[in-house]
């Protein structure tokens, strides 16, 4: 292990008088600058430091003053922070004044960046002793990177750097949870660049789970020369040991539930005992070392500090990442009536068989024709395959050790292919090569034909390896930042498949998505599409939390836990690949209703942003222009910048709603065994229960299933509706969920997968939304929720059932007749008779609420009230009045916003002349037509006025609300 490296820094212990300890200190301090984009150089700034020696000493000084236990008051005890902080700002200023005769403005700037490190610093492990009394091998600074002057964005909540002569590394978190992958990085230059790109998109794709994103990256300094491959294995291991104890050296730690703060430390921070990691690129079988390291500390989270590991959820047995992102390729197939499990297709990839994402990918479904892929290393192409014999060759290069494309048997591949080395300096081309690539000449170039495979015409592009392949035509390759891959990248105008699915992350540029999507192509981003993996991994550490509390009083044993974890793989699975259909079914729904959710989805983003939730160019939104001309010619918001606001809704949703009394509602607890599978949930209830995150899976689950069925504006425009906090809508939407039992409903659309047109489908669940969504406001609006949701759900399910199995005798003619018309409509096209009847009636249900309110109030059956209710919809023309309204065109966000409005209060009105019939003393007067005879002249009145609006052409904002004037008259 070496103590200290030869460089320049090493003048300030001849020339400055420094220990050679604190030259270190110092030599790390720089290192991390350069990592946040200082321009000066290390040897220029350690020139700087020995040159202003005397500022440097106060540098260091404060340094000490911040985080030197060994300082001790007058009565011997460790000085408290409130001493030493006079002490840091008097140096401050005595720095401060020093600069000013510091006459270089660069040797200024550098100075000035050590002052704000040092004051941004939280925690370091720099006066921690080991057992052995000696100094640890590594400088660990945790760091409050807010306070980071000139850090690019976007900053994280905090983050952990560590030095040493022989690694250094960085872990930067979005929030106190978080959890990301551990990557052994090849960029000694600016590994926290990479680092950052990676945890940016880890924050988005975490939305599905409890901790927010997070993201580290190590890099070995000392690999042996020519080293073999287990010597470089070795020397890898060894760095990753030392990173990642120093990450849990200056960690908080957890008794039960008392904080253990570091030995060695002072904190200048909070409590902060949520550390977690994960295996990435290079990393991939590291699991067991770092649970090693947690448990050798007596970390907390035992072996859920690193998931994944021999008693966990191997992503690459399971498939799951690309089992996940499948399940967004056969969406965008689906949708547009192909079954990619049935029908052959045409696939290009990036990855060879031996990966986990490009591997089990490929073998997900037997109809695959792929016709080319290229790795680091060979470059594979098959221009005519035959989808069973090439999907068994791959099923057995993928589970042979190690392999590559070059274990492949050629003579599988067809006429005109071959596995072709990326180390010749050139390829024969066939013809079969130059007519599928567009390429011609005799020969090209290792990197011309991967550009040539990259432009082929295809189904699927499947990415499933390391790199950026697509930029944005307005990019530049410096704009990508992978250097690696400057030579073969192609623009995404240059793209010539349906869709791509993004097994692996970064395959593509966000601009780069966006044009591809404007221009007709199916795709979403990399963190919706390979969420699974962070999501396995977390509902790993999150059995593993509640099952070390049961082990801890003695009703688990390790090899029983194990075998536990192991049987619920399945259970993790089907978790894990609901949350990919979901999601992906999310964005299709916002589609479909791109007009009428533009508006909102504009004033969502501007609040988003004025907030300080969203950085708009940081995540390539559209700016004003840009939406004004989109707007101009009818174009929505693609999917993939509706995958960053979905992201962004399900964070912000669960910021708000962790801070309320939502998730300790007791009706939730039932809700937390959805999560949890029965093998584990009936023996060990109380630990899940007593869950150290119970709260944060509750809010979690709710602000996905929130966003997964409202779309991303659905809160924030419920709160411009109706002026009601997120947790009121997040507790009227539970109520309007289970109270009309939607997840069933969603569940029988499910069903229906292949088996109707993408269209149809899209259809029945964006009006299951628009029901959701007007019953959610009708519950926001009408209902205490004081009350709980256990008794209200149960309330309004009872009566809501007991309307659906009257719903037909409930109904007047004309009401039955349009039931039955659109009954008609779903079985032409292909609609199961069960479900075209549930949906037929959808319309007339969704005034269930008022019905059940309107009986209880009475006192009258559910069944009496229903039938007066649709009778004075049918006799005032209300019914035909919301099917008017659905018609009238408004994109602008006022316009929409006044026609809500308007019909909450028809619906208030109609609900009002029904309680006024049903509470008649007299029974025989407990009807429509007595009422309309009790109130002829007004009701006839209304009913001319009705019909003469209804009649005229073009039915629009102010006809509605001259309508719902004239209805207001007869409750009056």
């Amino acid at each position: 292990v070496r103590e200290a490296e030869n460089d320049q820094f090493n003048a300030l212990v001849l020339k400055a008088g420094l220990d050679w300890r604190d030259a270190a200190l110092l030599r790390a301090c720089g290192k991390y600058l350069r990592q946040v984009g200082i321009a000066y150089s290390p040897d220029y700034m350690a020139a700087t430091l020995v040159k202003h020696a005397d500022i440097t000493k106060k540098l260091l000084e404060m340094f000490y003053v911040r985080f030197d236990i060994s300082r001790k008051n007058a009565k011997g005890r460790i000085e408290p922070k409130s001493a030493r902080r006079p002490v840091v700002s008097q140096l401050a200023a005595e720095i401060a004044a020093a600069l000013q005769e510091v006459p270089s403005l660069d040797e200024d700037q550098i100075i000035r960046r050590y002052l704000n490190l040092i004051r941004s610093i939280n925690r370091t492990n720099y006066f921690q002793t080991l057992d052995d009394g000696a100094q640890p091998p590594t400088i660990s600074f945790k760091i409050n990177s807010v306070d980071i002057e000139d850090m690019p964005a976007p900053k994280p909540f905090a983050e952990i750097f560590v030095y040493s002569p022989d690694v250094e590394g960085i872990h930067l978190r979005g929030g106190k949870i978080a959890r990301g992958g551990l990557r052994w990085s090849d960029r000694p230059e600016d590994f926290r660049t990479e680092v950052l790109g990676l945890a940016k998109a880890q924050n988005v794709k975490n939305a599905v789970i409890v901790p927010v994103g997070s993201k580290g990256g190590f890099v070995p300094k000392n690999m042996p020369e020519n080293g073999t491959r287990e010597e470089i294995f070795a020397e890898g291991t060894r760095a990753y040991k030392l990173f990642v104890s120093s990450l849990i050296e200056i960690s908080d730690n957890l008794d039960g539930e008392k904080i253990v703060p570091p030995k060695g430390v002072l904190r200048n921070d909070g409590d902060d005992p949520y550390l977690v990691v994960a295996a990435d690129k290079g990393t991939a079988t590291f699991s067991d070392t770092a649970n090693a390291i947690s448990q050798s500390h007596n970390f907390w989270l035992d072996d859920a500090f690193a998931s994944g590991g021999s008693a966990g959820y191997d992503h690459k047995k399971m498939g799951i990442t690309a089992r996940g992102g499948w399940e967004a390729v056969k969406r965008h197939f689906r949708e547009i009536d192909i079954d990619i499990q049935t029908t052959p297709f045409d696939v290009i990839g990036v990855g060879d068989m031996s990966g986990d994402v490009f591997g089990n990918g490929m073998l997900l479904s037997e109809q695959i024709r792929l016709i080319a892929a290229f790795d680091h290393r060979d470059i594979f192409i098959d221009p005519n395959p035959d989808p069973a014999r090439s999907h068994k060759e791959r099923q057995r290069i993928f589970n042979l050790p190690r392999s590559s494309w070059k274990d492949y048997h050629e003579e599988l591949i067809s006429k005109g292919g071959g596995i072709f080395s990326r180390q010749l300096k050139a390829i024969p081309l066939s013809k079969e090569m130059r007519e599928i690539f567009g390429l011609s000449g005799k020969t090209a170039t290792p990197n011309q034909l991967i550009q040539g495979i990259l432009k082929t015409e295809a189904d699927l592009l499947w990415f499933g390896g390391i790199g950026t392949y697509v930029r944005a035509s307005l990019e530049n390759n410096a704009d990508v930042g992978d250097r690696a891959n400057d030579q073969i990248r192609i623009t995404a105008a240059d793209l010539r498949v349906k869709a791509i699915g993004e097994g692996a992350n970064l395959g593509i540029t966000q601009k780069a998505r966006i044009e591809f999507a404007l221009a007709g192509g199916r795709i979403n981003t990399d963190a919706i599409d390979n969420s699974a993996g962070v999501n396995s991994s977390d509902v790993e550490v999150n059995f593993k939390i509640a099952l070390g509390a049961a082990e801890k009083v003695g009703k688990l044993k390790r090899p029983q836990r194990n075998k536990l974890l192991a049987a619920m793989t399945d259970n993790v699975a089907a978790l894990v690949l609901r949350n990919n259909y979901l999601q992906t079914l999310c964005l299709s729904m916002c589609q479909a209703r791109g007009a009428a959710e533009f508006g909102y989805t504009k004033r969502l983003m501007s609040a988003m942003e004025n907030q300080g939730l969203l950085d708009r160019k940081l995540e390539d939104l559209p700016d004003g222009t840009t939406l004004a001309d989109r707007e101009a010619a009818g174009i929505g918001f693609p999917r993939p910048e509706l995958s960053v606001l979905v992201a962004y809704a399900k964070i912000a949703l669960f910021d708000d709603l962790i801070e309320t009394g939502v998730p300790d509602d007791p009706y939730f607890e039932s809700q937390l065994f959805r999560y949890f599978p029965p093998l584990m949930a009936k023996k060990y209830r109380a630990e899940i229960v007593g869950h150290k995150l119970r709260r944060e899976i509750i809010t979690t689950l709710l602000a996905n299933s929130v966003i997964n069925r409202g779309g991303p504006t659905f809160v924030y425009r419920l709160i411009e509706e109706t002026g009601h906090s997120a947790a009121d809508i997040a507790k009227a939407f539970v109520l309007a969920r289970d109270a009309f039992d939607f997840t069933a409903m969603n569940d029988k659309i499910d069903s229906l997968d292949t088996k109707i047109s993408g269209a149809t489908q899209i259809k029945l669940y964006v009006e299951l939304q628009r029901v959701l969504r007007r019953a959610t406001v009708w519950f926001l609006l009408n209902v205490d929720f004081s009350e709980g949701l256990d008794k209200l759900v149960a309330h309004y399910q009872k009566g809501l059932r007991k309307l659906s199995g009257n719903f037909d005798k409930a109904l007047p003619d004309a009401g039955r007749a349009a039931v039955k018309r659109r009954f008609d409509e779903y079985r032409e096209n292909g609609v199961p008779k069960d479900i075209a009847t549930l949906f037929a009636q959808l319309r007339h249900m969704q005034r269930g609420p008022d019905i059940v309110q309107v009986a209880t109030r009475t006192g009258q059956p559910v069944e009496a009230v229903a039938g007066a209710f649709f009778d004075v919809a049918a006799g005032l023309g209300i019914d035909r009045l919301f099917a008017h309204s659905s018609r009238i065109a408004a994109s602008e966000y006022y316009d929409r916003l006044a026609i809500n409005r308007t019909l909450d209060g028809i619906v208030q009105t109609h609900r009002s002349i029904v309680l006024e019939i049903m509470s008649s003393k007299n029974a025989a007067d407990r009807n429509w037509q007595k009422w309309a005879d009790t109130n002829q002249a007004s009701v006839t009145r209304v009913q001319a006025s009705m019909e003469d609006l209804m009649k005229a052409k073009d039915f629009n904002l102010a006809k509605l609300a001259v309508a719902a004037s004239q209805l207001n008259d007869l409750s009056v």
